[in-house]
């Protein structure tokens, strides 16, 4: 194995606290236990860059391994040796339950298949997970032959055992020194390593999807939902790389088991665990009718109730399951929470709790190449560091920096922030000024995420979510930004969201020799003066109108961007053609208003499409065929046109079916146009 530079920064800050993730692997495929509990062995013996050093921990970790783990058919085995020598040492899962018929408590070792072992009491309440779940430990099983003979005896006992995970407690400190010698890029390869992937060859949404997934583990009561096609690695995560996890595979999930249990108060999974994870969540379904109402109401407030007694928790709920269909069908058939449970997937109330939606599709399929051979933090080192951070908030960091626009309710605010203190703790563990362009990372990732909820609860029909424009402004130029979800459009069709200013869809009417066609005019301003055409060669028609906007805009600019001076400013433009028509003829009114929101720094109103010409004189010229152009934005997706009012006649030869489809406006000049273009 080659070291690269991130390999090299991580020994020389971690040293102790790395593992080679291809070593792990050759492990994990030969004995029964998961991911971190061979990490755990290699942590200890094994963290070293010097070969002779690795060679020898590996040596210790195989045999260790071989003699302490029950490979199937080897139950009698262990039993006969425990018999033999008095004791056996296994690495196994440990569970414990109450026998009340003998006031005593009694363990579960799956793997040696003995359901009825001797446990003190003192070792159970000092390791209560063992009660609900259980966890892998280290440990010393006894044998006596007396209690053998004894009617009903339980000979087994366990005499001691070591919980296989981090007991120190200053991990978190030592993880955020490590921090400020990487660059953020390389921390997220860093991360993104620890838990077995290589960043190499990943595009960036890929990436983000990954980091994603991680919030769950640093974030208190965070909901996340991920549907996607299978072989992505979505349970990986939860079942493999934390012993702070608990995956539930698909079937029945008691309320006794995940919240409290009424008859012995025993506490359930979301108290003992930082998160639990339904794996195949279409098959889950609750033993009593009102499981799906009580994780509701935990999923809102964080709390369940056991008679008069509230109880509070703060484990991370996480849905995962497969799309059998691919996203644009999904769409078109439904909704994309159609693979839940019936119970779930057409309630708005329950979506409402979802914090975030994580596209699933965007996850690359686990393949060879996807693993990493590097240096990755070791398991429990990782997954301690996360269980610290579920104490912290990054809130205070985006306060007076991130304003949300008024799309966003209560509830996607607090889904929002959530999100965004969770991805920003994954980037910075510790105190640390965080730049703008990792805070504003963060807020896209946020809402698209968040958005895509809203979206599915509006597709269902729910009058409340209509509105999904999800928008920030952050920095001093004061610019509304949106945020939209990738599946719901493509980059050549007229979405329902605000376009970026500067940007403004048109619909040339067409000219004797030309069909009418469908624009975009994409305006961007800087220092300087003066208007630049960026089309190479610039067509002669766009030519004439983009000078007859320029003119006006320097004539009326009081009336159109108040104080701003536009001669003091150079405007980019680029005329974006859509159609056979390419020679961008009379689009002066969208090229005005273009200019204008580039300067104002506003966006044009989403599904907007605007109509006709201005002279030099400021006089708006009449459209030849506006029926025609008004079936064409019908057609092209629009849901608003904006046109000059001496059209108004012309327009009662639209036929009823057209007009009920598309908003159609009128202005009278440019200001007129303006106002009514733009985002309120």
């Amino acid at each position: 194995m080659v070291l690269d530079d991130i390999d090299n920064k991580a020994v020389a800050a971690l040293d102790g606290y790395l593992v080679r993730k291809d070593l792990v692997r050759t492990f994990s495929r030969q004995f029964p236990v998961p991911t971190y509990v061979v990490e755990f062995l290699l942590g200890r013996y094994c963290a070293s860059t010097d070969q002779e050093e690795i060679d020898e921990g590996l040596e210790i970790v195989q045999r260790q391994l071989k003699s302490r783990t029950v490979k199937a058919g080897e139950e009698e085995l262990f039993k006969a040796r425990a018999r033999e020598n008095g004791e056996v040492k296994i690495i196994d899962l440990i569970t414990a339950r109450l026998d009340a018929k003998t006031d005593s408590y009694i363990a579960t070792l799956p793997s040696l298949r003995l359901t009825d072992v001797r446990i003190s009491s003192e070792l159970v309440n000092e390791h209560e997970r063992m009660l609900t779940g259980g966890f892998y430990a280290e440990i010393t099983l006894n044998y006596d032959a007396a209690i053998a003979q004894e009617n009903k005896g339980r000979p087994f006992g366990v005499e001691s055992l070591r919980e296989i995970q981090l007991s120190k407690r200053d991990v978190l400190d030592t993880l955020a020194e490590a921090r400020k010698g990487f660059t953020t890029d390389e921390w997220k390869a860093f991360l993104l390593r620890s838990t077995g992937i290589e960043i190499e060859g990943l595009s960036e949404r890929q990436v983000d999807a990954m980091l994603l997934r991680m919030v769950p583990f640093v974030e208190r009561n965070y909901n996340l939902v991920e549907l996607g096609p299978r072989g992505t690695g979505k349970s990986h995560l939860f079942q493999q790389v934390s012993p702070y996890a608990h995956l539930i595979s698909g079937g029945k999930a008691t309320v006794a088991k995940m919240f409290v249990n009424n008859s012995n108060g025993q506490r359930g999974l979301v108290c003992q665990y930082d998160v639990v994870c339904f794996d195949e969540v279409s098959g889950i379904s609750f033993d009593q009718k009102d499981g799906v109402n009580i994780m509701k109401g935990y999923m809102e407030s964080g709390e369940f109730s056991r008679g008069k007694e509230n109880i509070r928790a703060d484990g991370s709920i996480v849905l995962v399951g497969n799309f059998d269909v691919d996203v644009d069908h999904q769409q078109r058939i439904g909704h994309l929470f159609g693979p839940m449970p019936p119970e779930m997937k057409d309630d708005t109330a329950f979506m409402d709790r979802i914090h975030a939606f994580l596209p699933g599709w965007d996850v690359p399929k686990v393949s060879k190449e996807l693993l990493t051979n590097h240096f990755g933090l070791v398991s429990d080192f990782l997954s301690e560091c996360w269980s610290q951070l579920r104490n912290q908030s990054r809130l205070s960091v985006i306060q007076n920096r991130v304003f949300f626009g008024g799309a966003l309710s209560g509830r996607d605010t607090n889904a929002v922030n959530k999100t965004i203190s969770g991805l920003l703790k994954l980037l910075y563990p510790g105190e640390a000024q965080i730049p703008d362009e990792d805070i504003e990372w963060a807020v896209r990732i946020a809402m698209e995420a968040r958005r895509r909820v809203k979206e599915q609860q509006k597709r269902i029909g729910a009058a409340e979510f209509r509105n999904t424009h999800f928008s920030y402004v952050m920095g001093e130029d004061g610019v509304e930004k949106f945020v939209s979800t990738p599946e719901l459009h493509s980059e050549n069709s007229i979405g329902d969201d605000p376009l970026e200013p500067g940007q403004v869809w048109s619909i040339s009417p067409g000219t004797g020799e030309e069909h009418p066609g469908l624009y975009r005019i994409e305006v961007n301003e800087g220092p300087g003066s003066g208007v630049k055409v960026l089309n190479k060669p610039v067509p002669p028609a766009f030519k004439e109108s983009i000078g007859y906007a320029e003119q006006n805009l320097y004539a009326r600019s009081a009336q159109l961007v108040g104080d701003k001076d536009p001669r003091q400013h150079e405007f980019t433009v680029q005329l974006r053609a859509f159609d056979a028509s390419k020679s961008g003829a009379k689009l002066g009114m969208a090229s005005l208003i273009a200019l204008s929101t580039a300067l104002l720094k506003k966006s044009v109103r989403g599904g907007l499409i605007i109509v006709g010409e201005i002279n030099l004189g400021g006089s708006v010229e009449p459209v030849h065929n506006p029926v025609t152009v008004a079936e064409i934005a019908v057609e092209k997706g629009a849901t608003a046109l904006l046109m000059p009012v001496a059209c108004r006649r012309q327009l009662f030869d639209l036929s009823d079916e057209m007009a009920t489809k598309i908003d159609i406006q009128f202005y009278s000049d440019a200001r007129d146009a303006l106002i009514k273009a733009m985002v309120e």
